[in-house]
């Protein structure tokens, strides 16, 4: 597990996102959900390989890219997921290295809370643990198996550092620390789910 931290404070999501965005490659798979969804949409036109996640689909980002990462093992697969969906979703972490997918990374968005609902934090913060300290979920990814596994605490540092952070060798786990957007609301779908669909299987070039 690396390090990564710089400075002080957190990351705006934006930021980290722009960031990511610059960093993408055009046959990547992107996988956005909760706050990154809303705020990955409002950067510009979704690409063809994104997928948007609605808060009904929360905590499933990393099973639906696990599967893609089985089903399309030619392509990288992103996923960006909060720390309040992962909290929903643990045992996806191991799924993923007993899988043995090496072309998947998950990039943890974690604000401590949950944004959409009015900033109450999460189980994981230290402020819903009685003072306790936060649990590592770069920890959690270490011991589950994950190979590559880091921890970025600045915005300079996650410029610096994000293209050789998602290249690691795979699957890789990327916890980056981001401030909670005020008044954040959850993401609202980018269209129909079947045109959606149909839009992703011609980009896979799926007949």
């Amino acid at each position: 597990m690396s390090a990564t931290a710089g400075g002080v404070g957190r990351i705006p999501l934006v930021d980290a996102l722009r960031t990511l965005r610059a960093a993408r490659r055009d046959d990547d798979i992107v996988i956005t959900t909760m706050g990154s969804a809303r705020e990955w949409m409002r950067l510009g036109d979704p690409h063809p390989l994104d997928i948007v996640l609605v808060p009904s689909a929360m905590g499933h980002g990393t099973s639906i890219g696990l599967g893609l990462a089985l089903a399309r093992p030619d392509k990288r697969i992103i996923v960006c997921m909060g720390d309040g969906s992962l909290l929903m979703n643990l045992g996806s972490l191991a799924s993923i290295i007993a899988a043995g997918v090496r072309n998947l990374v998950v990039i943890l968005f974690d604000n401590g809370v949950y944004e959409v609902t009015g900033l109450q934090p999460t189980a994981g913060a230290s402020g819903a643990r009685g003072g306790r300290r936060p649990v590592d979920f770069s920890a959690m990814a270490s011991a589950s198996g994950f190979d590559s596994v880091h921890r970025c605490g600045s915005t300079e540092a996650w410029t610096r550092e994000v293209s050789r952070l998602i290249d690691s060798p795979g699957p890789t786990f990327i916890a980056l620390d981001i401030e909670p957007v005020p008044d954040g609301t959850a993401p609202h779908s980018p269209g129909p789910a079947p045109d959606r669909a149909r839009r992703l299987m011609v980009a896979l070039g799926v007949r």
